[in-house]
């Protein structure tokens, strides 16, 4: 494999063999996968073989070993010209992303007298872990249906928050398009009692002070300014979205014979969008990412409570945008608009000032794009800008440089613990070796992704955030 340093922030993967495109890599080279240990370079020049992929496979600053894509992959396929779907494009937990809520009226020097009993009503609160009942028990498939087709604004409607909250919703918190007749009895099951939980794994709920202001003005059109109470929400649709994506790759898997497709590693499972089989996919996906967006408005409301108990606060959305989606999108590509279906596995969209798809009151500063870092480290929120050149899209985390597996061994979760208070962050964990698994050092120097972000025109900075306590799986 060919690689071209093209700028500090850049690297190509020359195209060569079945690949359709090159690839495009925006990472510094401490960034960059170390090939050897890490299979997301090979996976990016596999993702470029997809039938109807325009431009390049491109891989955001926290890219890292996914299944089929990397994660931090972007790929983008002509709907019109044969392009292609794939759940390994989009993840297990289709529409996993992050909500950032803020205090209008607490600070941290505020907070902090009361911030043991804040995270001691979450710990109790927040239903999180593997398998775990959620706040919201739906009585039967018909009202779990409901929450499918409505999403966030289904569960506004009932009461689980305000309409404001959903004018900072990417979408208006609902996709429309959810098709539950493609959701399997099984998906459907996994998903009936875990509406309104975090799950574990990398999902936390963060709360966070503002800790250094870079753009004040967009800043403050987003509500955020220096010392400002903030809590970061980091989960997605649960057992429900990893059931249909194993649903769907295994109906694809059998289908590709009959469209002539073949694929480099049988985890990129793909069809045309306008088949039944790819149409399937996208009814469940947007039915999945429906009940990611309901859960994520249950979890801010139980947070509500907690901060109006002990903090005497309320908190207001700043936005809620996923990063594990496929969404059908126009851009220009060579001149020309085209159809496409923009796969972000681990990226979100990051839309410039304009954008038709913005709230009206970020319509000239841009989306906030919200890049959490790690549990002992700071988070950032960034706008959009113009000329994004992978399809208006950037990172979404820090991205992991450790396995689970070997974050955990030889790591004491007390240990670990007791150096997070001691640096002012208290954690409240469901799981010693989730925890374990969570450290700061099994991820990248989210310091670095961001300033790859902003260096490579991906996005730019706005603030920085820091965590004053986290719950964990």
């Amino acid at each position: 494999m060919k690689i071209i340093e093209e700028t500090p922030y850049r690297f190509r993967i020359a195209k060569e063999g079945a690949m359709r495109v090159p690839g495009i890599v925006y990472a510094s080279k401490a960034l960059l996968p170390e090939e050897r240990d890490d299979m997301a370079l090979t996976q990016v020049a596999n993702v470029a073989t997809l039938p109807g992929i325009v431009r390049a496979s491109f891989a955001m600053p926290d890219i890292h070993w996914g299944y089929g894509f990397p994660i931090g992959g972007v790929a983008a396929t002509d709907i019109d010209d044969g392009g292609v779907i794939s759940p390994g494009g989009v993840g297990f937990d289709i529409s996993c992303g992050v909500r950032l809520l803020v205090s209008p009226d607490l600070d941290s020097t505020q907070l902090q007298p009361r911030l043991r009993a804040v995270m001691d009503g979450l710990d109790n609160r927040i239903p999180r872990g593997l398998g775990r009942k959620g706040v919201w028990p739906l009585p039967n498939r018909a009202a779990l249906e409901r929450v499918l087709a409505g999403g966030a604004r289904y569960a506004v409607g009932k009461g689980h928050g305000v309409p404001e909250d959903l004018e900072r919703c990417e979408d208006g918190g609902v996709l429309e398009g959810a098709d539950v007749a493609e959701v399997s009895a099984r998906a459907m099951e996994r998903g009936l009692e875990q509406i309104g939980s975090l799950g574990s794994g990398n999902h936390f709920l963060e709360v966070q002070a503002v800790d250094r202001v870079y753009d004040e003005a967009t800043a403050a059109r987003m509500g955020l300014a220096d010392g400002a109470v903030c809590v970061m929400i980091h989960t997605g649709s649960r057992g429900l979205g990893h059931q249909i994506c194993t649903d769907h790759v295994r109906r694809m898997e059998a289908a590709m014979k009959r469209y002539g497709i073949t694929v480099p590693d049988r985890q990129l499972a793909c069809v045309p969008v306008r088949s039944p089989e790819g149409q399937a996919y996208v009814g469940a996906m947007n039915a999945a990412a429906n009940y990611g967006r309901a859960n994520r408005q249950l979890l801010t409301e139980v947070t509500r409570r907690v901060f109006e108990a002990h903090a005497d606060t309320s908190l207001r959305v700043v936005y809620d945008v996923s990063h594990n989606l496929a969404k059908f999108e126009t851009h220009d590509v060579d001149g020309k608009p085209r159809n496409l279906c923009v796969h972000r596995k681990g990226a979100t969209r990051s839309l410039p000032p304009g954008h038709p798809d913005l709230p009206a009151d970020l319509a000239d500063v841009g989306q906030p794009v919200l890049i959490p870092g790690t549990m002992g480290t700071g988070s950032y929120v960034l706008a959009g800008v113009p000329d994004n050149p992978a399809f208006d899209s950037a990172a979404h985390g820090a991205g992991r440089v450790q396995s689970r597996h070997a974050a955990a061994r030889g790591e004491d979760a007390d240990v670990l613990r007791s150096r997070l208070e001691k640096h002012g962050v208290l954690v409240r964990g469901r799981s010693r070796r989730g925890l374990a698994e969570e450290k700061p050092e099994a991820y990248k120097d989210v310091d670095e992704v961001i300033e790859t972000t902003e260096q490579a025109g991906l996005a730019r900075k706005v603030a920085r955030l820091i965590p004053l306590g986290v719950v964990k799986g």
